[in-house]
């Protein structure tokens, strides 16, 4: 888990912070992972009818951005991951809602499975999250949970379907 510290002015000023800071989402005080995943729900909305190839471009373009964005903010900041930084967060949620059924059951399942994945940081996300640093390790800890939460709710969605 990301350390405690004061979110910096630049997150209003420097397009990067902003970015990183999930357009803002990232300021709350509590739980900012959560929000920055519930602000990650109306950009799904736009981009749940892409077709399955041009999602999957998308998601690649969003995590390798996000390795930029999140680093250098990061960097800036002098604080890994600081708690702020949910871009991460947005990319995991994109990652498990890739292919899922329209609906808002949907949403929210994922939404669940998502943070439950994120939070709990079974193996190897924990593994990733102690380990790898930098901007790829903010990045991968969440890409890692968003693929495992993306299966957990394929499985669900072929169990009821």
């Amino acid at each position: 888990m990301a350390d405690k510290h004061p979110v910096p002015d630049t997150v209003w000023r420097n397009p990067i912070h902003f970015l990183a800071f999930g357009c803002g989402s990232g300021t709350v005080d509590k739980a900012p992972g959560t929000f920055g995943t519930l602000a990650a729900i109306p950009l799904y909305l736009l981009m749940q009818d892409l077709a399955v190839g041009d999602y999957f471009i998308m998601l690649m373009v969003t995590a390798l951005a996000g390795i930029y964005i999140c680093g250098k903010t990061s960097s800036d900041l002098g604080v890994h991951d600081h708690a702020g930084i949910v871009w991460d967060e947005f990319v995991g949620f994109w990652i498990t809602m890739w292919m899922a059924p329209e609906g808002w059951s949907y949403i929210i399942l994922g939404f669940i499975l998502f943070r439950i994945f994120d939070i709990w940081k079974p193996w190897p996300i924990l593994l990733a999250d102690k380990h790898i640093h930098g901007g790829f390790g903010i990045m991968f800890d969440d890409i890692l949970a968003g693929i495992m939460a993306f299966f957990a709710l394929q499985g669900i969605v072929k169990l009821i379907g």
